[in-house]
């Protein structure tokens, strides 16, 4: 694909070859910023496990201070008292039976979901149409709990799942390029903080392999590990 005079631009400010520290990282970022709309500040992992095995599989879930940036759109399936927490802590859509059915007519338009226990019964029904797209409630992942409301506060608030995918590599969205620089420094540096702490016991040799930094439309920006240290 052709590059934009622009895109060229952003693109020539960066050194392929040179590792950066996340701060340099990020002004980075936002100095090459051509885009008309705010873009996603994504991260990138490679790491030194092998998903095939399930003894190192990395997953779960992290709760980022300042939030992805994105409105979340959370349904919760739920019934009684708990349906009414959810209502109230700001979930979008609650629901039981009648929510399966509104889904399985073909809507889906939530980014997460959320169901307490006694209502997997019917939401595994849902399993091949939810499983295919992320979207299935899990026990790992803190979705399928009796504590909806506490829940739907924290994903509302940014948490989110990271799962390592086939390729060993992780992808997340941690901000976005309008926010302040140190807020997305200590967004990355929580994600990053998380999947260090994931690292299955098996996992031998050097487990970050390589991590990258980018926005939705600019060049992704190689990372010096120390640089993610937590303080």
């Amino acid at each position: 694909m052709k590059k934009t005079k622009n895109a060229k631009k952003a693109y020539e400010a960066i050194d392929s070859a040179k590792m950066y520290g996340l701060a340099e990282a990020v002004d980075l970022l936002k100095g090459a910023s051509f885009a008309k709309f705010d873009e996603s500040v994504e991260i990138a992992m490679r790491l030194g496990v092998d998903p095939k095995h399930a003894d190192q599989m990395v997953r779960g879930t992290v709760s980022l201070p300042h939030g992805t940036g994105k409105s979340v759109r959370i349904i919760v399936f739920a019934q009684g008292d708990k349906a009414a927490e959810a209502t109230a802590a700001g979930a979008d859509v609650v629901g039981a039976e009648e929510l399966v059915e509104k889904i399985k007519g073909g809507w889906l338009e939530f980014d997460v979901a959320v169901a307490t226990p006694d209502m997997m019964r019917n939401v595994g029904k849902l399993g091949k149409l939810l499983g295919a797209r992320g979207l299935m409630p899990s026990p790992k992942a803190g979705t399928v709990t009796m504590d909806v409301e506490r829940t739907v506060k924290e994903l509302k608030a940014g948490r989110i799942e990271f799962r390592v995918d086939r390729q060993a590599g992780i992808a997340a969205a941690v901000g976005r390029l309008s926010f302040d620089k140190d807020k997305i420094v200590e967004n990355v540096r929580v994600f990053a903080d998380a999947i260090i702490k994931a690292k299955p016991a098996v996992s031998k040799g050097k487990y970050l392999q390589s991590i990258s930094l980018s926005s939705t439309m600019g060049p992704g920006i190689k990372l010096e590990e120390a640089s993610l240290s937590v303080d």
